[in-house]
């Protein structure tokens, strides 16, 4: 059953056209996932279906009875109202749009869902809430309402990885509809079974998570652009048809004749547009950036802890941990904006750091001010590989063109916002950027773009994020903040992260459970030894009997299975490493697509996994077949 159907919808803010008679529908149980570049309307589409806002043509109909809860991209709250107070008392939308007031959880519920996410303080004023805060407490407001239809805007943004692994749990179980904009591309593939594309005015529906998409998508833009060429060819045979002139003023040459005139009409197919980055010069010396023995504390919370390291050229370094273990503190101890407790920092001369902050405030995107001003307080033009760049030029290869430039940057989305700070901080051409939370409100589009740009960047890359996918497409080696302010050094990227660590885990587990029945058996053997001591002794009380020794020790020796194994493995192991250079050569060869190196990367997984299984079994029977060897 269509429990949503958005019908031929029109939507323009003065000359701007954001929708274009587009339509869509969800059927009951559905969970589908919206993309398309910043500025093309999600949001504000969200909102019309939640009526919020109107469409200007067009109807949205929802199914009758249907309640809906929303999270929208910026929640606000009463400031004098507790977080507790904030989440108990909410308001979901009927399907006749009418809030409704709902009280029908309980506290203890509503804590527990607040204390997932970080959140333990629940008398603190909304009004004292970071941004952070308050769209963690805006989720769980919306997870705990009792609702038909989840409409979620950017859901992941300001989770940290233990908080997003267990949003998508809970998203995989819920039983109802589902409509979110996320740009997490791993969190698209694993909660989503509809992707829905704005793109140019419209709306295009692929019955696909976010792997099949990428394939559905290039296949309706190679027939759109097939059809394009099929059009021209036509319209080239009745040009000419056209020019030799009408012989005869035939009813069939004068619809000939419109027919030419209506093709003659048609648009053609507009090519996407994308983020261009031209790669940035300016020149890193010798000596980059060392941390020596940094610590940081508040009060009794610890967040750095003697953390010691010296960056490299081309570094490309990621840190993760829970939200308030220490990131951005860390990043900020970089750039000298906060002082360590002990240690200190170096920098070298030539280095330039860009910031990517995390949030941005009024004071660094003034609203009133225009977009061509903005970038042009940095600088009036840039180095690059292709020349001198100006700060007009830039910004149209960040999408922002004609009058776009000349408004003012209150008018733009969340996401515009984050492309034009981006764009800003390269236009300073540093040769060492640090990206805290860089996919939070940034489109698939532009995040593939940076991803490409950061591959050809000629500096130091730090990242601070929580996006899996972004982790792997970009870092080498990661730093994990543990709880005690202790960072642990992983090299690769996040999924080589979590298979060690559930290497390590499984290795432990096995470990614990070896000594477990190893102290079993011993007591076992024990309690058999002073059975056997008790019956012995009461035997010879009754009668003496001759003690047999029959002076043989069991021989160490292979089972048929372990000298197999032992003739084998060492083969075995050579064939898994050459699979696993070769698969390292061909995930240079498909680095722009995304399906086939996901597909490569599990291979990989797999082969490194079973290559780990063969050298501890490898080790195992090296050893036994040296004490074998001591024995004979």
């Amino acid at each position: 059953m269509n429990i949503l159907t958005v019908d031929e919808i029109t939507k323009a803010y003065g000359e701007r056209k954001i929708f274009d008679k587009a339509s869509f529908f969800l059927q009951e149980g559905e969970k589908a996932g919206i993309l398309g570049i910043n500025g093309t309307g999600k949001s504000t589409l969200l909102r019309m279906i939640v009526g919020e806002d109107e469409p200007d043509e067009g109807q949205i109909i929802r199914a009758k009875g249907k309640v809906i809860s929303f999270l929208p991209q910026n929640p606000v709250f009463d400031p004098d109202e507790n977080m507790l107070s904030a989440v108990l008392h909410f308001e979901n939308y009927d399907s006749s749009l009418e809030k409704t007031d709902q009280l029908r959880i309980s506290e203890s519920d509503a804590k527990a869902m607040l204390s997932k996410l970080g959140v333990t303080d629940f008398d603190k004023a909304c009004g004292q809430l970071s941004g952070g805060e308050r769209k963690r407490l805006a989720l769980v407001k919306t997870l705990m309402a009792p609702a038909d239809i989840l409409i979620l805007d950017e859901p992941t943004n300001h989770l940290d990885q233990e908080m997003a692994d267990w949003l998508e749990d809970t998203l995989k179980r819920f039983r109802k509809t589902i409509l979110m904009i996320t740009h997490d591309r791993y969190f698209l593939d694993s909660i989503c079974n509809r992707i829905l594309e704005v793109d140019k005015g419209k709306i295009y529906s692929y019955d696909s998570n976010y792997e099949g998409f990428l394939k559905l998508k290039a296949e309706r833009e190679e027939m759109a652009a097939a059809s394009d060429r099929k059009r021209h060819s036509i319209l080239r045979t009745e040009l000419l048809w056209v020019q030799r002139g009408a012989r005869a003023r035939s009813t069939k040459q004068k619809a000939r004749l419109q027919r030419f005139e209506q093709m003659s009409r048609v648009v053609d197919v507009q090519s996407d547009k994308s983020v261009e980055i031209g790669s940035v010069k300016s020149r890193l010396g010798k000596t980059t950036i060392e941390l020596h023995d940094i610590s940081k504390a508040y009060q009794e919370q610890v967040l750095l802890r003697d953390f010691s390291y010296s960056f490299l050229r081309n570094d490309r370094i990621g840190f993760m941990g829970h939200n308030g273990c220490g990131k951005t503190t860390l990043m900020k101890i970089i750039m000298g904006e906060v002082q360590p407790d002990s240690g200190f920092v170096e920098i070298g001369q030539t280095v330039r750091i860009g910031y990517f902050a995390q949030e941005i405030g009024e004071e660094e995107m003034k609203p009133q001010q225009r977009v061509i001003d903005y970038i042009k307080d940095v600088a009036e033009y840039v180095e690059t590989n292709d020349g001198k760049i100006t700060a007009t030029r830039l910004l149209e290869k960040f999408l922002f063109e004609g009058e776009d430039q000349y408004g003012p940057i209150g008018k733009l989305s969340g996401g515009q916002r984050r492309r034009l700070y981006l764009c800003k901080v390269l236009m300073s051409a540093p040769n060492v950027l640090i990206l805290d939370e860089p996919t939070n409100d940034l489109d698939v589009t532009t995040l593939t773009i940076l991803e490409d740009y950061l591959d050809s960047f000629a500096g130091i890359v730090i990242v601070v994020s929580h996006d899996r996918y972004f982790l792997d497409r970009v870092v080498g080696r990661m730093f994990i903040f543990e709880r005690n302010g202790i960072l642990r050094q992983s090299e690769g990227g996040y999924t080589d992260y979590v298979n060690r660590k559930k290497l390590s885990e499984d290795v432990e587990n096995t470990y614990n459970k070896a000594n477990i029945d190893s102290k079993t058996n011993k007591v076992r053997s024990d309690n058999n030894k002073n059975k056997d001591s008790t019956d012995t002794e009461g035997l010879h009380n009754a009668k003496e009997k001759p003690k047999w020794n029959t002076g043989r020790e069991k021989k160490l020796k292979f089972s048929y299975q372990e000298q197999k194994d032992y003739d084998t493995i060492e083969a075995d192991m050579d064939k898994l490493e050459d699979e696993i250079a070769k698969l390292d050569q061909q995930m240079l060869s498909f680095s722009h697509d995304f399906v086939k190196l996901r597909e490569i990367a599990e291979k990989k997984e797999k082969a490194e996994a079973l290559l780990e299984e063969k050298m501890d079994r490898w080790m195992y029977l090296e050893d036994l077949a040296e004490q074998i060897k001591k024995q004979s």
